[in-house]
């Protein structure tokens, strides 16, 4: 019996109309799950005006997925390596997934294993002003965003700003 390895994928490049590479990625990508084209990824960097990478299987089936559809001029000839789409890629800072009032664990430092209040964050800095639950009086502390982990996000408020209710 023989294993079966499973089929690599590379990286294409396919150019559009600069200003359309949102849109394009979206139909490639509904495309393919539509007829089921192995295209395992498709990426639209901000940065890079008039081009979309598709990640498939083959250099046929981007072209298959790409047929037809307005504001793609054509696939770049050749495979496009991953350290050139890597520097596209930009990882968001964890810091901005708080907000005030979400309910964090601390991971590491002093107060590890405790639970907080987030009372103010300074992403410049990349910390967090916390508020124990578990201390006996509230005592504003600083740590880095990185020492902490949500454990329960804030209630989100409804508000009529500027609209005044009768």
């Amino acid at each position: 019996m023989s294993e079966q390895t499973p089929p690599t994928t590379s990286i294409f490049a396919v150019r559009t109309t600069a200003g359309q590479e949102k849109n394009v990625a979206t139909l490639i990508a509904a495309r393919a799950e539509r007829n089921r084209l192995p295209i395992k990824a498709v990426l639209a960097p901000e940065v890079l005006k008039g081009y979309v990478f598709v990640e498939a299987e083959g250099p046929h089936f981007v072209e298959e997925t790409i047929a037809g559809i307005r504001h793609v001029r054509s696939r770049v000839p050749g495979i496009v390596s991953f350290s050139e789409v890597e520097r596209y890629m930009v990882v968001k800072p964890l810091i901005e997934e708080f907000d005030v009032d979400d309910v964090v664990e601390v991971i590491s430092g002093p107060f590890k294993g405790m639970r907080a209040k987030i009372t103010r964050s300074d992403i410049t800095k990349g910390e967090v002003v916390l508020e124990l639950l578990e201390a006996t009086f509230t005592l504003p502390i600083t740590v880095h965003a990185d020492y902490v982990r949500i454990v329960q996000k804030a209630k989100k408020e409804k508000r009529n700003f500027g609209k005044e209710s009768d």
